[in-house]
């Protein structure tokens, strides 16, 4: 029975991934590493255990549709919108670049010019799945080499399409107006693709999606949305558009409606089981017996893929003005083969446009590639050599240098601010209501022109480097706060900070709470961990909703911090209001307005004695706009006075009436004890 043959290698499959990734974990190697290398073990060309490789191969490339549905939906109209002139420049010149260096080593090397522009294609494309895995588990996508990587990949699969139409015509020449006819029918189908997602995302995914999540099942909602997704990748294959842009498509009509979220939540598990079985896809391939006969070869094009394709991806980041440490990990983020260039490698051979042995090389080098990206991923924040050659092309940024800025010679008594997020964009402002000075220092480009013209002493400079921690004068300044996504520059940072000035305070956030000890043993002062801070305020929280008293909420909330090692803070217990405390609920607020024949006019609280005449007590008064409290400080009570009463409905009708009435008011109602 063939299906419950391919169930059977389908669990060979999960065990193996997980056991070799959990041995390679030990060696701290990234899990896609593992199931790279369990692939190759289990596959026709390791062991063989595996026979099903066709349907095994189906299943992979569901992973690859629901991977790039899941990254659509990251990516809403509006902010591909923002993103797009680094999208389409940047990946421009790295796609442009690669192709053409890569074609001209394989023209150099004897490989006829057809065959040298097919291989300069199929190594210009990077891997999505493997880099967008590894710098989701480095919390890396929002850095700025993030997001370059991402444009950049968004562009390579743009540009699948017209690849896939060009390889007939390097197969069989046609004329150029034959060639431009066919480019042009392309670009046509994707635009029009792009156009009817447009209109989907505006005005009807939103309709749709509401109408699902009416009937309350998640079973259905999650349906729905595997519906679109896989809709709209087969859609997109039928006008021969790559299934992968059309599920990019559909991820991005579900990202401009409130369901993103929950649409992600839903689909993450389906995605990460699926794109498991993609990664031990590409390590069947890998066949050892390539490597083998042909050592030379697969070097070659495993450095050509590493060495050249980083180089060239670097230099493409500092001509769109990156910083030298952004374009130096950009490169190394990208400097792999990519999964689509198998599919470009299998639709070539058919075409003779390389034959089984050179794309046996290719596959060889390139799945080694693919196995050493997650590694050098984590290498490259550690390694500087590759910044120090780029550093020189940062003067492209076009905005002034700290070190150019007469304003910072003589300053003290600052504060450094490294990174202007939206964390370093409250810091800054509290600072500057407060008359404190305060100097930024950032390596976005984009982010530095923008607060300079709105004034921010702010300027274009990498805190990592000794000689910008020494012009913004670190020995002279009253604290450094360190505000950045790069948890391994931010700890260079530290590190360069405390060398200079070793006296100086400093302040940083980290995403975990294992980070705070390695960055005090560094230098820093301070050390805010994110996830401690998150779960300590959704604590209060709850604890308040749930009417716990302040104080056993601050005790709850100083065992958690003691059971986790972290420093212990002021806590900001939320206020309730009065309406909010359930166990007040048969309590009333309440607002009566003096007029000018009231009988409370001229007299003050105290002379009234509203609690014994009525029941009722009074919180609060406002005049004139203002909020008097306590109401004893409001003196002699005034027409036109708002008084605030808290009481139960019987005496909250005494009260009103007593303090509205005039003096006709009859006899005074039985005093409350």
């Amino acid at each position: 029975m063939p299906h419950l043959f391919l169930l059977g290698e389908l669990a060979l499959i999960a065990a193996v991934g997980a056991s070799v990734s959990v041995v390679l974990m030990r060696f701290r190697l990234p899990t896609v590493a593992g199931l790279l290398a369990a692939g190759a073990l289990v596959g026709p060309f390791g062991l063989g255990l595996v026979k099903e490789m066709h349907s095994i191969e189906a299943l992979a490339e569901v992973g690859v549709v629901f991977l790039l549905f899941t990254i659509g939906l990251e990516f809403s109209l509006e902010r591909l919108g923002k993103i797009f002139r680094r999208v389409a420049a940047g990946g421009l010149t790295q796609v442009a670049g690669t192709l053409t260096a890569a074609a001209l080593a394989a023209y150099a090397l004897g490989s006829p010019a057809p065959r040298a522009i097919f291989i300069g294609i199929v190594v210009s494309l990077s891997s999505t799945a493997i880099v967008l895995r590894a710098l989701a588990d480095r919390g890396e996508t929002e850095a700025p080499h993030g997001r370059f990587i991402v444009g950049t990949l968004i562009f390579q699969d743009l540009c699948i399409v017209p690849m896939m139409l060009v390889l007939p015509v390097l197969a069989a020449p046609k004329p150029a107006a034959e060639i431009a006819l066919d480019l042009a029918a392309a670009i046509g189908k994707a635009g029009l693709a792009i156009a009817v997602t447009l209109v989907f995302a505006r005005y009807l995914a939103h309709r749709l999606l509401q109408k699902v999540d009416a009937g309350r099942s998640r079973e259905v909602f999650l349906l729905a949305v595997l519906a679109l997704c896989v809709g709209t990748a087969w859609l997109s294959s039928l006008a021969g558009l790559s299934l992968a842009l059309g599920a990019f498509l559909g991820g991005i009509s579900v990202a401009g409606t409130e369901f993103r979220h929950r649409a992600l939540g839903d689909f993450i598990p389906l995605r990460d089981a699926f794109v498991s079985v993609f990664f031990v896809s590409l390590g069947m391939l890998f066949d050892v017996r390539v490597l083998a006969a042909h050592p030379l070869g697969v070097l070659g094009v495993l450095l050509g893929l590493v060495a050249g394709k980083a180089a060239i991806a670097g230099l493409a980041a500092a001509v769109m003005r990156f910083p030298a440490r952004a374009a130096w990990l950009s490169g190394i983020g990208l400097a792999q083969f990519g999964e689509f260039g198998f599919v470009l490698l299998k639709a070539g051979e058919p075409l003779g446009l390389v034959d089984k042995t050179y794309s046996g090389i290719l596959m060889a080098g390139g799945i080694i590639s693919m196995f050493l990206t997650p590694v050098l991923i984590g290498l490259a924040p550690h390694i500087t050599a590759g910044e120090r050659i780029l550093a020189p092309l940062a003067r492209l940024l076009g905005g002034r240098g700290i070190e150019e800025d007469p304003e910072v010679q003589g300053l003290a008594g600052h504060v450094i601010l490294v990174g202007y997020g939206a964390a370093g964009r409250i810091v800054s402002s509290a600072l500057a209501k407060c008359g404190a000075a305060r100097l930024i220092l950032e390596i976005n480009a984009k982010t530095v022109l923008k607060a300079r013209e709105e004034g921010e002493p702010i300027y274009y400079a990498d805190a990592t480097s000794p000689e910008v921690l020494g012009h913004a004068r670190v020995g002279e300044a009253r604290a450094v706060v360190v505000l950045i996504n790069d948890s391994a520059a931010a700890r260079r940072v530290v590190a360069g900070v405390h060398a200079i000035a070793p006296l100086v305070p400093i302040l940083i956030r980290c995403r975990y709470l294992g980070e705070s000890s390695d960055l005090l043993a560094l230098g820093a002062s301070d050390v805010v961990a994110e996830e401690v801070e998150a779960g300590v305020e959704m604590l209060v929280r709850l604890l308040r909703r749930l009417e716990i008293p302040r104080n056993v909420i601050e005790a709850r909330i100083g065992e958690a911090r003691d059971g986790l090692g972290s420093p212990r803070r002021r806590i900001a217990v939320p206020r309730m209001s009065a309406l909010e405390q359930e166990a007040l609920s048969d309590l009333k607020i309440e607002s009566v307005l003096l007029p000018v024949h009231s009988r409370a006019a001229g007299k003050t609280l105290a002379d009234l004695d509203l609690r014994r005449e009525t029941g009722a007590l009074a919180v609060a008064v406002r005049r004139g706009g203002g909020l008097i409290h306590p109401p004893d400080a409001a003196g002699p009570l005034q027409a036109g006075d708002v008084v605030f009463l808290v009481g139960q409905p019987p005496a909250m009708d005494r009260a009103v009436a007593f303090i509205s009435g005039d003096e006709t008011w009859p006899a005074p109602p039985k005093k409350i004890p």
